[in-house]
């Protein structure tokens, strides 16, 4: 794993993420220094080269490698909308008019534009109308980002007069509104004679060039006697800016937020669907990035008999030294349609991968640890290239929540050893899954969605990475039924099934998410939009809707701490009764386990609790508990009542292990911690941890049935 002393240069992404052998699979990569290189695939057993895993381990595919042609392809972020009116004119009089909330108002930016006449904003705020060339002053005051104004435009085509207007809406503070002239005014003598509607850009005035943060709704254009009229409330979940007049629709680029409150939001309603007219306005961000758009660099068909698999493109460019730079991009190799497969799976997180997709976090730090000075060339790249997109884990630079995360850009943390979260670690759990040579397959928690149970149907196992934290209703309903039809869960990590998100087929590879109401975040949805674009499901924490991850995985969030990890302390009851074969060959260290490993010990990060008023069954036997921990190690948020003091040690402050069986002849082992995987591999997988969990692998993947206690015989413990 080679890495150049001049700075990351070379990067790509590929589609898809998962894939079948024998289908295709697409890299497209770029490079500062464009020039010849040479691609292989690559097939990785474990991706951390940390001494908390067993050590980077990769292996050349029967794949020809190819010697490929890099060039620097650039990226241009930015939402923006058009709507195609080539054939449109007006001979007499043109009115447009559209509301505007500028949410970074302070920043010279290009608002939209129709024809000759475009509306801008200068780096004082003021609002600036152009036609023809010629501009003028509207409004010198700066705009308020918190309020919507109208904007009226209208052109009398035999003189060439434009009348601009800037009227802002009524807040709900008389105070405020104290603040506001009541209607600007500007004119603009332009030329005489017809107008050319040509193209109407929504947050540019050139396509392609998108540099507005904010808000624009209410959209109508009238050309003579033909009055057209768009909806932005319409098809929600697709790019479409919806004319409700005539067939005259346009396409919005780049990914927009959609669903949000537009200049008509009374705050009566809460739900877009119960009053749309109140939700007709887009949100538009100049960093926004969907799809980076980048021609296909290399490009092949999988054998297909390619085994199951975490692969890799890797491709190697020469430096202007003797060393190599490498960059490798993952993608996730499902068994060939109809071939046979192992009866364990892995399941990649894809979901939690596009959440975190190029985080700040270790960049600009988070409220749980801080800002590193040393990074890694990955994250150094996402630091220098703000270009490549943002996570979930951000805030636009208007203060706006990040609610889209899309996989058609370069992911840099998604990198073999390039981040401690999500990815390499579980690439841990893919060595200690080669280690037991058992036999499984990796599938992607994108093809459940697409797939339903028939992705989960083949596996008598699935086995979760570290961090499965993402999950959509489809997912999460699939995954409920596979449990039921006696499916074995094997949940290896913390702060499992906590968001709930939603996916759009018009925007493939991409992902929605709304913080909403309660839980452990980096920002919330704005009133009025807790409900997604994208289907209309309420978001926020599948606690919040019904379905704790209890209910799933017998354990749920906690807390979380990263100063260091700790031991569990193992449950005397549980190694003589019906789970303990679980305890085989497990030897402890005066009652514990897991006291070495990442950080300290098995337990840390974040951890899960047991707790039946949350849904956890109540035959369930909890199997050891964590409690141990630093002062950093604080109660998930939504476990907080009032603003007092809670008691020391917080008993809810807890990490358990926990068995139980389910419908079906099927069981669950969850670990209750996001530190479990550093805690394999010591020793050679020697270990106490190790041995336990292989127990329990083997057992899982023996076909004979469990048998869930009678009501009376449970003896669970919690």
């Amino acid at each position: 794993m080679s890495e150049q002393a001049e700075g990351k240069r070379i990067t790509g992404y590929c589609e898809p993420w998962s894939l079948r052998a024998g289908e295709r699979v697409r890299l497209r990569a770029s490079s500062h220094s464009p020039g010849e290189a040479t691609i292989d695939i690559v097939r990785i057993s474990c991706g951390d080269p940390t001494r908390s895993g067993p050590g980077f381990a990769e292996a050349v595919a029967p794949i020809p490698p190819a010697t490929i042609q890099l060039v620097d392809q650039p990226l241009a972020p930015g939402s923006w909308g058009r709507i195609d009116l080539d054939d449109l004119s007006a001979a007499r009089r043109l009115v447009w008019r559209f509301a505007l909330r500028a949410t970074q108002p302070g920043e010279a930016q290009d608002i939209a534009a129709v024809g000759d006449i475009s509306v801008h904003l200068d780096d004082t705020g003021a609002v600036i109308a152009r036609r023809a060339g010629t501009a003028v002053t509207v409004r010198s005051q700066g705009l308020d980002p918190l309020r919507w104004y109208r904007i009226d435009i209208a052109v009398d085509c035999a003189t060439g007069r434009t009348d601009v207007t800037v009227a802002p809406n009524a807040s709900a503070s008389p105070g405020r509104d104290a603040l506001e002239r009541s209607i600007s005014v500007g004119r603009i003598d332009g030329p005489s004679g017809p107008i050319q509607a040509g193209e109407l850009l929504l947050a540019a005035t050139q396509a392609g060039q998108a540099n507005f943060d904010g808000r624009i709704g209410e959209v109508s254009l009238a050309l003579d006697d033909l009055r057209l009229r768009w909806d932005l409330s319409r098809d929600m979940d697709s790019r479409r800016i919806v004319c409700t007049t005539h067939d005259r629709h346009g396409e919005l680029f780049q990914l927009p937020t959609r669903a949000i409150t537009g200049p008509s939001w009374t705050g009566d309603e809460q739900r877009w669907r119960d009053a749309a007219d109140q939700y007709d306005a887009v949100h538009f961000h100049k960093d926004d990035l969907y799809d980076a758009g980048w021609d296909t660099t290399f490009e092949l068909d999988l054998p297909t008999d390619l085994p199951s698999g975490i692969y890799a493109f890797r491709v190697t460019q020469a430096t202007s030294s003797e060393a190599s730079e490498i960059d490798r991009v993952p993608f996730f190799v499902r068994p060939a349609q109809g071939a046979a497969t192992n009866d364990v799976a892995l399941l990649m997180s894809n979901a939690s991968y596009i959440a975190y997709a190029n985080h700040r976090q270790l960049i600009n730090g988070a409220d749980f640890f801080g800002a590193r000075t040393n990074l890694r060339p990955e994250h150094e790249y996402v630091r220098t290239h703000p270009q490549v997109g943002l996570s979930m884990y951000e805030k636009h630079p208007d203060g706006s929540g990040v609610m889209f995360s899309s996989r058609l850009r370069p992911v840099l943390n998604l990198r073999p050893g390039a981040d401690g979260w999500n990815f390499t670690p579980d690439t841990d759990i893919n060595a200690w899954l080669d280690w037991s040579d058992i036999g499984h397959d990796v599938i992607g928690d994108e093809d459940i969605h697409a797939e339903g149970i028939d992705a989960l149907a083949p596996y008598r196992v699935i086995v979760t990475g570290t961090h499965p934290e993402y999950w959509s209703t489809a997912m999460l309903d699939a995954l409920c039924e596979w449990q039921r039809q006696g499916g074995r869960l094997m949940y290896l990590g913390g702060n499992g099934f906590y968001w709930r998100v939603a996916f759009s087929d018009h925007w493939p590879g991409a992902m929605e998410l709304r913080r909403a109401e309660d839980g452990v975040r980096n920002w919330q949805t704005e009133d009025g939009e807790n409900y997604h674009a994208w289907g209309g499901e309420y978001g926020g924490m599948w606690r919040r809707n019904g379905r704790p991850p209890n209910e799933v995985a017998g354990i749920g969030f906690a807390a979380q701490g990263f100063e260091k990890a700790t031991y569990f302390d193992v449950n005397d009851d549980s190694m003589s009764g019906r789970a303990s074969w679980i305890w085989d060959g497990v030897e402890l260290d005066d009652g514990r386990i897991g006291t070495t490993g990442l950080g300290g010990g098995a337990a840390g990060q974040e951890v899960d609790r047991y707790d039946t008023r949350l849904g956890s069954p109540e035959h369930a036997v909890v199997l050891a508990s964590a409690t141990t921990f630093g002062p950093d190690m604080v109660r998930t948020k939504e476990e907080f009542e009032g603003s007092v003091e809670y008691p020391t040690p917080d008993p809810y402050v807890r990490a358990d292990i926990v068995f139980y069986e389910t419908a079906g002849g099927g069981a669950v082992f969850s670990v209750g911690s996001i530190s479990w995987f550093g805690s394999l591999a010591r020793n050679e997988y020697d270990n106490d941890t190790a041995r336990m969990t292989t127990n329990v692998l083997r057992r899982f993947a023996d076909p004979e049935p469990f048998e869930a206690p009678d009501a009376t015989d449970a003896t669970g413990t919690g």
